[in-house]
């Protein structure tokens, strides 16, 4: 049996997915479904039973799971960067996850967890390291802290402890997200909805949508997830993105093609997007200045030392998939 946490969430619905690809059914399905419209993640796949988590720990702390438990995926999370309750942050990412390594640890069990670039804050530095660390905001500390007890703990560790510092991911299945889905999700949103898509201006030295991160499908990021629960002797934290550095204005690009793409229609350049009206800047956000990461490039070089050696996709294929299967869910 396989635990799931988040498995109605972005990336625990598309990790359950891939395994039931596999064949996989007994899946434990652990999440909060306080926001109902977050079971439209779980409607079409096969699990063999569902658990809130409030009462999850609960559980397996009375032994119910103890000699079925195979391995734990970890990927539920307060994922709102702009959350400002600290004590409901630190219970949700950092307290809750302590308690499942440590239950994982005492029965040799497998874990796998979601941590986050977050961690890097506003360096430009992206190795696995103490010295790059240093979180802007408290969903960032979160994930920090978390990462940190597992340094101290590996060495010793008696079963697979492997962390996964997601950069940004998009893809199916986020629309519950609201404000925190990725950019290509609200990109495609507003260009069928307006016509044209809406960056930010210039800021920390960068020109208008020209800010640089590191957009990485969840196709990838599963498929990272799989190979390590294949592998469990491989442990440790490493970095899951492409490697790449690309700019808001190349997402805008391709999605917007993407969409263009679905009709027949021929790719524009980013000038000609521009010079059409299809591409809007809007003033930078003031509560963001200080909190927002104007550049993040996955090194990749543990995640390859590791053993992982698949290609990731580039914004402009990962980007096309996710447009032409939100294109054909809408027909």
């Amino acid at each position: 049996m396989i635990v799931v946490t988040g498995a109605a969430g972005f990336i625990g619905s598309n990790v359950v997915k891939a395994l039931n690809a596999r064949g996989e059914r007994d899946i434990v399905a652990v999440d909060n479904l306080a926001r109902a419209d977050k079971v439209k993640n779980l409607a079409d796949l096969d699990i063999a039973d569902f658990v809130d988590k409030r009462d999850f720990i609960a559980r397996i702390d009375d032994g119910r799971f103890d000699a079925k438990t195979t391995a734990v995926l970890h990927q539920g999370a307060c994922s709102d960067t702009m959350e400002s309750d600290g004590r409901y942050m630190m219970e949700n990412n950092y307290d809750y996850s302590m308690k499942l390594m440590r239950w994982c640890a005492a029965r040799k069990v497998p874990f796998i967890y979601a941590s986050s670039a977050s961690v890097y804050g506003g360096g430009r530095n992206f190795s696995e390291s103490r010295e790059h660390e240093a979180p802007l905001n408290v969903y960032g500390y979160s994930k920090f802290l978390f990462d940190q007890a597992v340094r101290r703990v590996l060495k010793d560790a008696p079963a697979q402890v492997a962390g996964f510092r997601y950069f940004n991911v998009y893809g199916p299945r986020e629309a519950h997200k609201g404000r925190m889905a990725s950019v290509a999700y609200h990109f495609y949103n507003q260009f069928l909805e307006h016509g044209r898509v809406r960056l930010f201006e210039g800021s920390g030295g960068y020109g208008h949508g020209e800010q640089l991160r590191d957009f990485v499908s969840v196709d990838d990021v599963v498929g990272v997830n799989l190979w390590f629960l294949d592998h469990p002797r491989v442990s440790g934290i490493v970095n899951v993105g492409t490697g790449r550095a690309e700019s808001f204005n190349e997402v805008a690009r391709a999605t917007i093609n993407a969409v263009r793409g679905t009709r027949k229609e021929k790719p524009l350049t980013l000038a000609e997007l521009r010079s059409a009206g299809a591409i809007e800047y809007v003033p930078f956000p003031p509560q963001l200045v200080g909190k927002y990461q104007s550049y993040t490039q996955a090194d990749l070089a543990k995640l390859r030392a590791a053993g992982y050696d698949k290609p990731f996709l580039t914004v402009e294929e990962g980007v096309r998939r996710y447009v032409e299967a939100r294109a054909a869910a809408q027909v």
